[in-house]
């Protein structure tokens, strides 16, 4: 019974944004708690299971709006896929905004990551990845300068780096890759248009071509509520 009174408040939400057209503005949060009865902090928490499901999106000077519910990218991660193709499979599309292709110098943490020695000239491709104009995820890969250049990458480029390689015929063998929630920064929740500690879904992955060698290093953020990511398992026996 002690939570009673949040489910209580999560129902009212609930019942608000269901009633509110997707794309309009809730009242403020200050509005908002009031109308309610509760604090700010007890509302943004209970806000906070709306956002990871997709449907409703804070927007940093802006306020919270309501999204709707939109087509989850539904995937399994026994096959390394590209969002693109994915999205694609499911009769979706997806694009790619704020594309950002640089060279930089191998820090200490990519040159572990990919094999390297320190200052190796890396490339880097970063990008926000958009369904119906939305930002979904915030993806940058970074690769050895001598495996991917720049100007390698065609003007026709849609921001898919696995995609590109496997079209180029590199033997891409396997990916690894570490899955955690973090909470986002400034500069990924500028990206992403969230407010910045919200959870993210993250994939830190090496991409292997051959046995041994590392030709890629990605990090992955994905909104949560706009993904389902599975693994289907063999049952072991003893």
């Amino acid at each position: 019974m002690a939570n009673f009174p949040f489910q209580r408040l999560q129902a009212d939400l609930a019942n608000l944004i269901r009633r509110t057209p997707g794309g309009q503005r809730l009242p403020s949060e200050p509005e908002l708690a009031r109308q309610l009865h509760v604090s700010r902090a007890t509302l943004r928490e209970a806000m906070r299971a709306f956002e990871t499901q997709g449907l409703i999106r804070r927007r940093q000077g802006s306020g919270t709006f309501v999204v709707g519910r939109m087509p989850v990218i539904d995937g399994g991660l026994e096959v390394l896929e590209s969002l693109e193709t994915m999205a694609r499979r499911m009769g979706q599309e997806v694009t790619a905004s704020s594309l950002e292709v640089e060279i930089q110098f191998a820090d200490q943490e990519l040159a572990a990551e990919l094999g390297v020695p320190l200052a190796t000239r890396i490339t880097r491709v970063r990008r926000v990845i958009r369904e119906n104009e939305r930002p979904v995820a915030y993806l940058v890969d970074v690769l050895p300068e001598s495996y991917l250049r720049p100007e390698d990458l065609p003007a026709s480029f849609r921001g898919s780096v696995l995609d590109f390689l496997l079209a180029r015929g590199d033997p891409l063998t396997v990916s690894r890759a570490a899955i955690s929630a973090i909470g986002a920064t400034a500069e990924l929740a500028k990206a992403l248009e969230i407010q910045r500690g919200d959870v993210l879904l993250h994939f830190a992955a090496r991409l292997y071509a051959g046995e041994a060698k590392v030709v890629d290093f990605s990090k992955s953020y994905f909104i949560p509520g706009y993904f389902n990511f599975f693994v289907v398992r063999r049952v072991g026996r003893p």
